[in-house]
């Protein structure tokens, strides 16, 4: 690992850490180290990191703002590559709208809003990043990311960048192509939007978030929605049902607030929210008989 840790400050690729706690990165503020953290400052940069760890042998892992994430205590074993500066550029064209993969989605959604183009209203009060929201096919009220984009530049493991279109990336609910079958970087995507009444779009963004902040736990670290809906039923219902709100493990919490969603109350650990999880699941299992699954990516050791 000191070699490749050489060979990437000597590069100057961007900012390179070592043993960084990744509680410091994701938005439910736990997490032990990375190996190395890297923050490549360009494309070019982000695919020499690439070339540095393929050459090495390294395990290695893409993060964004770090929601939908829990990592593991003991943190995670290689590199993490982290998207932000330098890989947040934004450019309109019309209704084409092409932005880098560490451009954060929410402010993405409020640029896009007051130029009147409609198709991200449902992003609105969605943390993390382009990059994260095209790899787990984000989404909320009824819409999410297959819907808007046209294409993506992917950086793959082998060092390769290529642009895969809407039916290449293969969405699904909470899933692309990216999670297993051909793991990759999402470094821009290519949206395509609708031109709309800018009055109308604002309105409904507004509502969006309005709806958001009023029944979801934001004042707390937290990941977002833990489980996957089970549809046609819907897990934070389940769980409601099952007299599970305000449920604790250490400082892991089910939400009073919201039940799909574990807050961290100050002192969490991820041990303490996989066994909630685990509890949670078991719970679900016995009264309704239907097995739920996470939303939430579980990383690390």
């Amino acid at each position: 690992m000191e070699a490749l840790v050489k060979e990437l400050v000597e590069a100057n690729i961007g900012k390179v850490r070592e043993n960084e706690p990744l509680a410091k990165h994701t938005t439910m503020k736990i997490g032990g180290p990375a190996d190395v953290l890297v923050e490549p400052d360009s494309v070019d940069h982000l695919k020499v990191t690439m070339d540095i760890i393929k050459k090495h042998g390294v395990k290695w892992r893409a993060i964004g703002r770090g929601s939908n994430l829990l990592v593991s205590d003991k943190g995670i074993e290689g590199v993490v590559i982290k998207l932000g500066a330098g890989l947040d550029d934004l450019t309109v064209d019309g209704e084409t709208v092409t932005v880098g993969g560490g451009y954060p989605s929410i402010k993405l959604a409020t640029v896009i809003t007051k130029q009147g183009l409609s198709g991200l209203e449902f992003s609105s009060g969605i943390p993390g990043s382009v990059g994260g929201a095209v790899y787990m096919n984000a989404g909320a009220h009824g819409s999410d990311m297959s819907h808007v984009v046209e294409k993506a530049l992917i950086l793959f493991e082998d060092g390769t960048l290529e642009w895969l279109t809407n039916e290449e990336l293969q969405f699904s609910y909470r899933h692309s192509i990216l999670q297993k079958d051909r793991p990759g970087v999402c470094v821009e995507a290519v949206l395509r939007l609708k031109k709309g009444t800018k009055d109308d779009i604002v309105a409904v963004m507004q509502k969006n978030k309005d709806y958001r902040r009023e029944t979801q736990p934001w004042n707390f670290p937290c990941a977002g929605s833990i489980f996957r809906n089970p549809l046609p039923n819907y897990a934070g219902d389940l769980i409601e049902k099952s007299n599970l709100k305000g449920f604790s493990v250490g400082g892991a919490q089910i939400s009073e607030q919201h039940a799909n969603f574990i807050v961290n109350t100050g002192d969490a650990t991820a041990s303490d929210v996989l066994n909630l999880i685990a509890h949670v699941k078991k719970t679900i299992k016995e009264k309704f008989d239907i097995d739920i699954h996470t939303e939430v990516e579980i990383i690390g050791r």
